[in-house]
């Protein structure tokens, strides 16, 4: 087993599998979870950082390793959003969390290196790039200075290329292929060699082969059937199934109805060698997440 200290963390791979709690600092989430939406914020009865700080709680006393915070949706056909309302909505709320809970492992959802640079100093220790280093030119250089971990997304995703189905939601249409696995996983290697030759060293680089972004349906299930074959490559593996389109085409079902289809994806996931799950509903999957630890390894793993 390999380890990766982060922090004031140790993570330990292979010994089990760790829960990415999502935190949508956004009021357009395709998951209709956004902390920003004035419906929660109603329901709730607080501003954006008290509702984030209650959510924390959640996660963190159901089992969440680490919190990964967005301030702009992925939501196939969003706007972007510029670098300073991305700012305000998430570097106010990583200080927040950190104030009160100054061991928690933050990650920052963004593919931007000013918005990387302002959350590291806010005290965030993980980048997760949905666009692997690509997008922005100075965010592999940011981010070996600051000595983070990357997460690094496969993405073929286009706004072109978005089929709308008023009930179902959003979904990017899968992209030409010759070989899916072997492509993503060229592509994935492509980004390994940009963080390397920036500098960053190899255990503090995790894959995500990328579910939900320049895929088809039938392209997503594949890729869960074969996350072992990312694994291969020498890199812990993130999966982010959580809600997503091609749960909600196969079972005919809405975003807020897609709880068993993410414990189904997830489950088989981690069968398959996946060392990071990346979800919405920390409180049923944490519990998925065990169970399904406590199977593959002959042991319960306990509390997490």
């Amino acid at each position: 087993m390999t380890s990766l200290a982060i922090g004031h963390r140790t993570l330990t791979w292979g010994e089990r599998t760790y829960v990415m709690g999502i935190l949508n600092l956004t009021p357009d989430s395709f998951s209709g979870d956004g902390l920003l939406a004035s419906a929660i914020l109603k329901e709730k009865g607080t501003n954006p950082i008290g509702a984030a700080l209650e959510q924390t709680r959640r996660f963190l006393a159901a089992g969440a390793d680490i919190l990964d915070i967005g301030g702009e949706s992925t939501r196939p056909g969003s706007q972007p959003v510029d670098v300073r309302e991305e700012m305000d909505r998430v570097v106010p709320v990583i200080r927040a969390i950190v104030a009160e809970f100054p061991d928690v492992l933050i990650s920052i959802d963004t593919y931007k290196a000013v918005v990387a640079e302002a959350a590291f100093k806010a005290g965030a220790s993980i980048l997760n790039d949905v666009w692997a280093l690509r997008a922005d030119p100075d965010l592999a250089p940011l981010a070996s200075k600051a000595g983070a971990v990357v997460v690094l997304m496969h993405n073929r995703s286009k706004p072109a290329n978005v089929e709308v189905r008023q009930r179902l939601g959003n979904a990017y249409q899968g992209a030409a292929y010759q070989n899916l696995v072997e492509d993503v996983k060229r592509e994935l290697m492509d980004s390994v060699q940009i963080a390397r030759s920036a500098g960053i060293p190899d255990q503090h680089i995790i894959l995500d082969p990328g579910i939900g972004f320049g895929k088809s349906v039938e392209q997503n299930l594949e890729l869960i059937d074969r996350v072992q074959e990312f694994r291969q490559l020498g890199f812990p593996v993130l999966l982010g199934p959580s809600r997503k389109s091609f749960i909600g085409y196969t079972l005919d079902l809405p975003p807020d109805q897609r709880l068993e289809g993410t414990a189904a994806a997830v489950a088989v996931g981690i069968t398959r060698g996946a060392d990071i799950v990346r979800v919405h509903d920390v409180e049923f999957m944490a519990r998925v997440v065990r169970m399904t630890d406590a199977i593959l390894r002959g042991k319960s793993s306990g509390k997490m």
